[in-house]
This record gives structure tokens, sequence and C-alpha cells, in this order.
């Protein structure tokens, strides 16, 4: 089992706390942006004598409820198509185990969300990377690329839209290939939509539920945490036409007996939130990756990318080694009393050696927290002794 990236230098952050070195967590996706009222006024009203389980799928009225706001955006689907998942984490790792065989593969574009590689190990399947690269800010690979890596044991594609860790949105030109070449290869297309509604600069979301002709092949994965910044209750959801994937998700659902009780009280009572509220959160994102962006790029021999999505960007760096420089930040430097935390790229790469100049910035943080966050790393990347030569 691999570890985090992004949870594994934790000890040493901690370490750098006791010391009394302020830490900057620009290392995981953890929003600083308040949970709804309608979420927290529900779990503060609950008026339950007993927490019971409830339905392996998932409580039907959350469910129904859920349904309606996929058709509010164009998403036809019915309550029974979805099942309620433990997080978007158990919403890949049902898609995995569902849909494909121990020893099977999953072809899916890198840098990639690091758990990917964890689900991958718990259900036996291969992760099959595609590289895109950062002087192209990411975009999907070319599609013939994509397809010289279908084998007799490909089973699917899978895609994060916006992308965790570099933030490209994938736009509908792209999706439309993904769809041929899945229908061309009779694959499945499990499209990880967690980060729909952080989308900049104008652009939209296209769903790959919204793919004419591939229904039975599209698996979308979603999750509340990062929409309503409730990474703590545990709500994630599966959601296909597909009868057959759904009957088998379903046996997994009941081999976990049920989703968070709780979590789906909140997760219900959030879909009430207002416009004015992702009116709020858009602003306050837009702001902080424009500042980010245009703080980074002003480094010497820093290069980023402007993310069109999500709230991560992975940033070229002038260093010998991503791991070696983000554990020096919490080991042996500080400036003014402070210190920042990075998740080394090369943690979200299938291919050896990749990223290893390279870290993912989630900009979660206050952009008051962010400017002080920006001049600790400009100045850590002055003085870091593994600095390499400026191209």
């Amino acid at each position: 089992m691999p570890a985090s990236p992004i949870r594994k230098l934790v000890p040493f952050a901690e370490e750098a706390k006791r010391k009394g070195v302020k830490v900057y967590h620009l290392n995981i996706g953890q929003p600083d942006i308040p949970t709804p009222k309608e979420g927290l006024d529900a779990i503060r009203n609950i008026n339950l004598s007993v927490l019971e389980y409830t339905h392996s799928a998932g409580n039907e009225p959350y469910r129904r409820k859920l349904a309606e706001s996929y058709r509010k955006i164009g998403i036809d689907v019915d309550h029974n198509e979805i099942i309620v998942t433990t997080g978007g984490s158990e919403a890949v790792l049902f898609a995995f185990m569902t849909c494909l065989n121990p020893g099977e593969e999953v072809i899916t574009p890198e840098p990639f969300y690091a758990n990917y590689n964890g689900f991958a190990t718990t259900a036996g399947v291969t992760i099959v990377p595609v590289r895109s690269y950062v002087k192209n800010d990411f975009a999907l690979p070319p599609i013939e690329e994509i397809e010289k890596k279908i084998t007799s044991k490909t089973r699917a594609i899978l895609i994060c839209n916006p992308n965790n860790p570099t933030g490209y949105l994938y736009s509908k030109e792209e999706l439309h290939q993904l769809r041929d070449i899945v229908k061309k290869h009779d694959l499945f297309l499990f499209s990880d939509e967690v980060y729909r509604e952080f989308c900049y600069g104008g652009e939209t979301h296209f769903s790959a539920m919204q793919l004419d002709g591939i229904g039975e092949n599209v698996i979308m994965l979603d999750s509340v945490s990062k929409r309503y910044s409730e990474c703590g209750v545990r709500i994630g959801a599966l959601v296909t036409k597909n009868q057959e994937v759904l009957s088998a998700a379903l046996k997994f659902g009941q081999a976990r007996l049920c989703p968070p009780g709780v979590g789906q009280i909140i997760a219900e009572a959030s879909l009430d939130a207002p416009k004015e509220y992702f009116t709020g959160v858009y602003n306050e994102y837009i702001a902080r990756r424009d500042f980010i962006v245009d703080a980074l790029n002003k480094m010497p021999g820093v290069y980023c990318p402007k993310p069109k999505g999500a709230f991560y960007t992975v940033v070229k760096l002038p260093i010998d080694d991503s791991d070696k420089f983000a554990k020096w930040l919490l080991q042996d430097f500080s400036y003014k009393g402070q210190t920042v935390m990075v998740a080394p790229a090369s943690g979200f790469y299938f291919t050896p050696g990749a990223g290893r100049d390279e870290v993912r910035i989630a900009y979660v943080l206050k952009i008051e927290d962010l400017r002080n966050a920006m001049d600790t790393l400009a100045e850590a990347l002055r003085v870091y002794p593994g600095r390499t030569t400026l191209e």
C-alpha cells in the first residue's frame, strides 16, 4: 500500500509546530471555507432517539434530493441510479471492484490523485498512466497515446474533471474524444467530478454523464467534501445508468453495511444551500487562484500553470528533488518563524522519476495566509541547498 504524498510528511509538520514554527498547510485540500449553515443547523437540530443503520444504498430521501440536484444541471438520473458511499474514496473503490477483476487495467492521465494508487492496490487492479506535462498545462494527452495503452486487460479509463492535482478542466471536445475511444473498445469511463462547481475564467463543466451513446459505460464519482467544505462527513456517491454495475456495487455496499447516517443528514440539508453560498465561495477561490499563480510565477525559475478548475496547481520548481525539498522545509527551514508544507508531485505520478521538480499546492487558505506562505516559499527557494540552475 503506497504512502500518501499528501499526509506522509505530517510527523515532520507536527515536530515543526512543537518547535514553535507556524506551518502553512498547502499540502492538503482541506478548505477553510465555512460549511453551509443549512448543513450545520441539521446536525445541531437532530431529533433522533437512535442513530440506526441506513439503507446500504443510502437514505432514499437523500438520493431523491441528490438526483433532483443533478437534473437541475443537466445530468438526467433517477435516485435508483445512485449509491451513496463513504466519501468519494469509497465510490472510486466500489467502481474498481465492481468493474475490474484482479489483474485488469485502468488507464488514467498522470499526474493523478494519489489515492487512486491505494484504491487500485486494494482492488488488485493495475493503474496504467498516460503522461501529461506541465509545459502543456497538463492538457489531456493525445488520444492516440491513450489508445496505445489499451491491451486485452484494459477495462476502463479514469479521469478527474476538474483535475486533482493539476487544476486542469477537460473540455467538451476532449470528453467527446474520450467517448469515441470508450465506445470503440467498449470500456468503462470513470469520471471523478468532485470539483464540478469549481470552474474558472468563464469555463463551464461538462459531465461525462452528458455524453451521448455511452450511457451504460459511464460511472460518475462524486462527493460533498469539497463542494460544501464537508470533508469530515464522509459522504460520496457512485452514479450510473448501468443496472448491472449498480447491482454489483450494492453488494459491496451491503458488505460494509451502510454509509454514515449523520453524514447523510448533513449532506441532504446542504443541498438547500442558497446560490449566494456558491457565489461567495467561487469568488474567493478565483481571488486565491489569481494571487497564488501571480506570486509563484514571479519567483525565479518557477512555472505555475493557471488552473481552470478545482483549487490545486502543480508547480515546477528549481529544485533537485521534491520529496527532499518538502521534508527540508519542515525539518531544517523557517523564515520569520514560519514555513510551508507542500505535497511532492512525485507521489501523484506512477512513472518512476516523474515529478521530481514539481509540487502540488492547494490554495485553500485565505489570501493573507497565502501571502505569508508565498513570501516564505520564495525565501526557501532562494536558500535551498538543492536548488538547481535556472533554465
